[in-house]
Order: C-alpha cells, then sequence, then structure tokens
C-alpha cells in the first residue's frame, strides 16, 4: 500500500503533516510493504480554488489511498474517480503518527459530503 501524506516540510517520518491536500507544499508517499518513503514537491502548490490538479502529483508515483486534513470536492471526487481512497488525519502530527494510525486501521474516510468548500474551509 501506497499512502499519500501532504506535509508542511520534508523531514523524512517527522515530516509534519499540512491541513489540506492540494496546497500542501509536499507529499511523502510510504510504502507500507517496504518501509520506504518517496517525497515529490507539489508543482501545483499555488492553484485557484477547484482548479487542483491531485492526480499531476502522481502520475509518475502512483498512490494508493491519501490522508489529509482536508481536501476539495473535486479533487476529491478525481481521486475517487481513479480507485483512491481518502482518509482524514485528526491528532496525527507526523508523517510517523499517521503510518501508526493507519497500521491501527483507525483513521475515518473522508467522503464526498465531507470535502472542503473553499480552500481550508471544510464541512
Amino acid at each position: 500500500m501506497r499512502i499519500c501524506i501532504p506535509t508542511e516540510n520534508n523531514n523524512g517520518l517527522q515530516s509534519v503533516v499540512y491541513g489540506h491536500f492540494g496546497s500542501a507544499p509536499y507529499f511523502i508517499i510510504y510504502d507500507t510493504e517496504n518501509k520506504n518513503i518517496e517525497v515529490i514537491n507539489n508543482r501545483d502548490e499555488h492553484h485557484e480554488h477547484g482548479q487542483c490538479n491531485p492526480l499531476l502529483a502522481f502520475s509518475r508515483t502512483p498512490i494508493d489511498m491519501l490522508v489529509t486534513g482536508g481536501i476539495g470536492l473535486r479533487a476529491l471526487e478525481k481521486l475517487n474517480a481513479s480507485g483512491i481512497r481518502a482518509f482524514r488525519t485528526t491528532i496525527e502530527k507526523t508523517v510517523s503518527d499517521v503510518i501508526a494510525r493507519y497500521a491501527e486501521n483507525s483513521l475515518p474516510e473522508i467522503t464526498l459530503d465531507d470535502a472542503c468548500s473553499h480552500h481550508h474551509v471544510c464541512r
């Protein structure tokens, strides 16, 4: 399983989880099978609201799931249409925290009803 976690910095497993998917400076990809991480710079960080292209960042590095604090409706729809489910961070501060919660199977899924309506404004 390849988990994408948007982060505000590039500090490996200690990277701080960013609150919103589309405007995160980095994406940390954690592979649960081999325990490796990969860092992707978000080339679409400064997009207009509703214009996020989430699959652009992962065109060369496929992911299986996303864990984020918030995500816009259109971005979530695009991910879901590609078979990628999104889960919400709640108390997790670092990538390591997210991985621990994933291992516990205790991350809540983000549904279309939970998506953000504006940058950083989630339902």
